[in-house]
């Protein structure tokens, strides 16, 4: 644990109340991003041998934020619930460093999905075939994290620096620092314009001409109704998944980046406390999109889904059914014996289906009656006239019985 002399920051800016809250959401973003980005891996795990090469980047973008929820949430939690940041200045880096490495790696994966989105539909020749294939792709993730992983180590070798955030139960970039340190301001330079500026005009490029393609290619598409149709079709799923994914995604991390260019090239003093909570925490929302939009609207996704939980829900139900079926066929099989024959009347004494209710002596083995001194006759009330008879029912004809009964 950390104390308040370790640095100035630790104390809360903002109110209990507004932590308090902001502690509640951190808590439900937490669990719902967990259970979502697992889910997705778990699907895409099951049909790992199906999987496409665009579909690497679903898988890393939900490895990207089940790592930033891991990492990010269990500190953020318990800090903001305190009023105060909990833990030493070593673990504020680590959390710093963790968020900035998982979110730039979700915005560049971004970044590259919709370039490949573009390659798939406007440039059909190159990307069908073997000249996009899963090499390629691995390659593509394994630089999305370099380029994330250079700017988070920036700070950590000089290049900037990390530090409390301005409302003081988390950590991040240190916004104050640009104003007295020139190379802190490089990195923020470099930071904004490499990470957001450039993905975000990417992204925007890459769906316009897509739009635009597809818009000019509908025409020509209904009227040749073709395999080419379906690919078409795909193609036209997979950038309505992507831009949905990108647009999340952004306007989750725009109000950050906006207030964070507001302190580091602005008086940093002017920006409210709350306003950097509110960013912080819808950024962090970001983790919710990506398995949402992909374990709903994903067709294979979504089926593979349903699939998987209803094996599970079999193979969870098997051994209750198994017992139940079991017992069904004891049940079964001593169908015959008084212990499965015998119900319970509603005053609680046993009913023997064997013996006949209207029948006053049982049948013997042999098919003769057996005495019955214990067991009471049922009788009839008969009118005949105006005169009343009280008969055994056994002593009654068998149509008069089959009338009575």
């Amino acid at each position: 644990m950390g104390n308040a002399s370790e640095t100035f920051l630790l104390v809360s800016r903002i109110s209990k109340d507004n932590d308090f809250l902001m502690g509640t959401l951190y808590t439900i973003f937490g669990v719902l991003s967990v259970l979502g980005n697992g889910i997705l891996l778990f699907v895409a795990y099951r049909k790992k041998s199906s999987l496409k090469p665009a579909e690497f980047f679903v898988v890393n973008l939900a490895i990207s934020d089940l790592g930033m929820t891991i990492t990010l949430f269990p500190l953020a939690i318990p800090s903001a619930f305190a009023h105060m940041w909990l833990f030493n200045q070593t673990v504020c880096i680590v959390y710093a460093f963790c968020g900035v490495l998982f979110g730039l790696c979700s915005l560049t994966n971004l970044t590259v999905l919709s370039c490949v989105c573009w390659l798939k539909v406007c440039c059909p020749n190159y990307a069908s075939g073997n000249k996009f294939s899963y090499c390629h792709a691995c390659l593509l993730v394994a630089c999305i994290w370099c380029y994330a992983g250079a700017f988070a180590v920036g700070p950590l070798s000089g290049w900037g620096e990390y530090g409390a955030e301005p409302y003081g139960t988390a950590c991040c970039i240190n916004w104050h620092a640009p104003s007295q340190n020139p190379v802190a301001m490089s990195y923020i330079i470099c930071l904004f314009f490499f990470c957001y500026i450039v993905p975000c005009t990417v992204i925007f490029l890459s769906y316009t001409f897509i739009l635009l393609t597809v818009r000019g290619s509908r025409q020509a598409v209904q009227q040749h109704m073709s395999p080419q149709n379906k690919i078409t079709n795909a193609h036209a799923l997979i950038v309505k998944l992507s831009v949905a994914v990108c647009i999340g995604f952004l306007t989750a991390w725009s109000p950050y980046a906006i207030v964070s260019m507001w302190a580091a090239f602005g008086n940093p003093a002017t920006v409210p406390p709350m306003a950097f909570a509110l960013a912080a925490i819808f950024a962090k929302s970001s983790t919710l999109y990506n398995p949402i939009v992909y374990l709903v609207f994903k067709p294979n996704f979504r089926k593979s889904l349903c699939r998987d939980v209803a094996q599970c829900r079999r193979t969870l139900c098997g051994c209750l059914c198994q017992r139940s079926s079991t017992q069904k066929g004891m049940c079964r099989q001593s169908h015959h014996k008084e212990e499965c024959n015998s119900t319970r009347l509603s005053n609680g004494l046993p009913e023997n289906h064997r013996t006949c209710r209207h029948c006053p002596c049982p049948e013997t083995a042999t098919g003769t009656r057996g005495n019955c001194t214990d067991s009471p006759q049922q009788t009839a009330r008969i009118l005949k006239g105006s005169q009343h008879s009280e008969v055994a029912v056994s002593q009654l004809s068998n149509e008069m019985q089959s009338d009575f009964l």
